[in-house]
Parts: structure tokens; C-alpha cells; sequence
């Protein structure tokens, strides 16, 4: 069983979600950094200095001046701010793997359209690989389709 696992977890497919994993983590923290320390104080600012971390209402009836004061007293909150972050959060987020899907389905489609030149041919009596405009097989010295006669 310790054999199967091993050739399971360094199968190349394991090894590149481990890696997409690691970067996806790396790339949320930059996400939300992004989000809470630049967009999201830059949407306050123009909707009158609102600050979307410290948008709450307390389910006690009771008023706080910020979010934390109201889980220092251990009040019950809705936190509609920290919310609205998540979402921005996200939105972010699925259009980066948005753009990165497109680029990598342009790249592919691309790569489909360049194909090769066509260099050999079979030929039909021995089923081997020959060079295109051979007239006769090197192989088994048949005379191929379309090729015309040698005149002596």
C-alpha cells in the first residue's frame, strides 16, 4: 500500500495541484491585500470616507463604535463590511483566472492553427514512413500511387 501511495503522490498531476495549491494561497493573500489595503479604501474614500471593515450592526441593540469594541464586549454582529470585502475579494480573484483561462485557450488555439509541415508519407504496401515525394518505397521498392514509370 506504501508503494501505491508513493507512485500516487509523484505522479505528475499530483505534483502540479501541490504547486497550484502553494501559488492559488500565495495569490489570495496578494488578492485580499490588494483588496483590503488599496480598492477597498480607495471605494470608501469616494463613498465618503466609509470604511467597509468596521460596517457592522450589532444583534444586541446595542451601538459600538467599531467592530472591535463589540466583540470586546462579546456581542453578537453581522459584519456586512467585511462582507462587501469578501465579494470584492472574489470578483477579483475569478476575473484573474478569468484572463488566465483566455490567455492560456489563445495560446492553445494558436499552437492548434501552426501545424507542422508534412514531411513523409506511408507507403501502402509495407506501412512504413517515407520521405513525401518518393516514388518508390526504399523498403519494400514498391512503386507508389501516381508515380510515372522510369524511361530507359
Amino acid at each position: 500500500m506504501i508503494k501505491e501511495f508513493k507512485e500516487f503522490a509523484l505522479k505528475g498531476n499530483v505534483l502540479d495541484l501541490a504547486v497550484g495549491v502553494v501559488i492559488g494561497g500565495a495569490f489570495g493573500k496578494i488578492v485580499t491585500s490588494l483588496v483590503n489595503d488599496i480598492i477597498t479604501p480607495l471605494i470608501g474614500l469616494l463613498l465618503g470616507k466609509v470604511d467597509f471593515s468596521n460596517l457592522f450592526i450589532s444583534l444586541n441593540g446595542s451601538h459600538y463604535a467599531t467592530l472591535q469594541d463589540a466583540k470586546a464586549a462579546g456581542a453578537a454582529t453581522l459584519n456586512y463590511g467585511l462582507f462587501i470585502n469578501s465579494i470584492i475579494d472574489f470578483l477579483i480573484i475569478a476575473f484573474s483566472i478569468f484572463m488566465v483561462i483566455k490567455q492560456l485557450n489563445r495560446f492553445k488555439r494558436k499552437q492548434a492553427e501552426v501545424k507542422p509541415e508534412v514531411t513523409t508519407k506511408e507507403c501502402p504496401h509495407c506501412i512504413t514512413s517515407i520521405p513525401i515525394k518518393a516514388t518508390r518505397c526504399p523498403n519494400c521498392t514498391s512503386m507508389l500511387e501516381g508515380a510515372q514509370p522510369a524511361h530507359s
